[in-house]
């Protein structure tokens, strides 16, 4: 079994990825790090995990560990991935991986010097409902694909709430925007070549709120918006000359609705429903990780992946500040 290593008590990592580690077919939770031993102690004896530790280097040092998750603050994954990295870890750390798509290159040279896995956790990536609209377009299911439109958005305006802390890297971009970007690169398999954008920010976090992004791919375009204080709403439109996808719960799948597909006609008079319920993607997630840090090849989210979502994100920043397209 795979022997797993958490860095903090994160609210993402105990109601999700924790969960979904124990549930997987290859894995064991061995460790729970965190800065305070006392709540490494409470979330490793609520999961079972034999071993807690009051300091993060204290765990990576540990032989009892072969790989680790990162849900630390975004400002501190790149950090941290490296020294894990460098201390012969397997790495999954979440999204985003870094702030600059140039900071990534450090990481690769980690990976490949110590021989290790290191993946971002995009979860969306493991999900068959995301497979299956892969497919779907793939088999020109719609036709021509002409655009895709996205929207994430929730309201949090707690202040002591990372993602409204610009030190943090708070922000709806950095927590939120990346996922209508990577679904789109991953559906259909191509890169943006220029964004326009215009970017909102609080007045008193300072952090991005608000985010308006329009980008241009060889062959279609992405239009989507993100924002940190609208009403909540998630939804991804993939409309050909033939007919369009609609994905109802493409992001928070159970938690904001149920993993559904709707692939409908031209005429708009005929639909298929495709249905994925009961599916955890986190568990997906893990267990293809633990398949890839063992030697397969592929369904893995790489580095190169990263870089490249992030390069969309880092031309985002510059197409609102030069209100003109900017190339990605």
């Amino acid at each position: 079994m795979f022997r797993w290593g958490v860095l903090s008590t994160a609210k993402i990592g105990v109601t999700a990825v924790i969960p979904a580690i124990c549930a997987a077919e290859n894995s064991v939770l061995a460790g729970i790090a965190s800065r305070d031993i006392g709540k490494a102690r409470d979330v490793a004896a609520r999961f079972g995990a034999p071993h807690a530790f009051g300091s993060y280097e204290e765990l990576l040092a540990s032989d009892e560990i072969d790989g680790v998750y990162i849900p630390l603050p975004t400002s501190q994954h790149i950090e941290w991935a490296l020294k894990a990295a460098n201390a012969g870890k397997h790495v999954l750390c979440e999204k985003p991986i870094s702030l600059k798509a140039d900071e990534i290159g450090r990481l690769q040279e980690a990976r490949d010097r110590h021989g290790v896995l290191v993946s971002e956790a995009f979860m969306v990536t493991y999900h068959p409902q995301w497979l299956k609209v892969r497919q779907l377009v793939a088999e020109g299911a719609i036709g021509r694909l002409r655009h895709v439109q996205a929207a994430f958005t929730y309201y949090n305006t707690d202040a002591g709430n990372m993602r409204n802390q610009l030190s943090l890297g708070g922000g709806a971009l950095p927590d939120i925007g990346v996922y209508p970007t990577v679904v789109t690169r991953f559906v259909t398999g191509e890169e943006p070549q220029r964004v326009r954008a215009t970017v909102e920010r609080d007045e008193v976090f300072g952090t991005d709120r608000y985010a308006n992004v329009c980008a241009r791919f060889d062959s279609f375009e992405l239009t989507f918006y993100v924002a940190t204080q609208l009403a909540s709403r998630q939804g991804v439109v993939f409309h050909g000359d033939k007919g369009y996808i609609e994905v109802l719960a493409p992001f928070n799948t159970g938690k904001y609705d149920h993993a559904k597909v709707w692939l409908h006609n031209a005429a708009h008079d005929q639909a298929q429903e495709f249905n994925f319920g009961g599916v955890d993607h986190y568990r997906l997630q893990v267990e293809a990780f633990v398949q890839a840090a063992r030697g397969a090849k592929d369904g893995i989210f790489t580095l190169e992946d990263s870089v490249l979502n992030q390069k969309l994100i880092d031309a985002i920043y510059r197409a609102d500040a030069s209100g003109e397209w900017e190339q990605v």
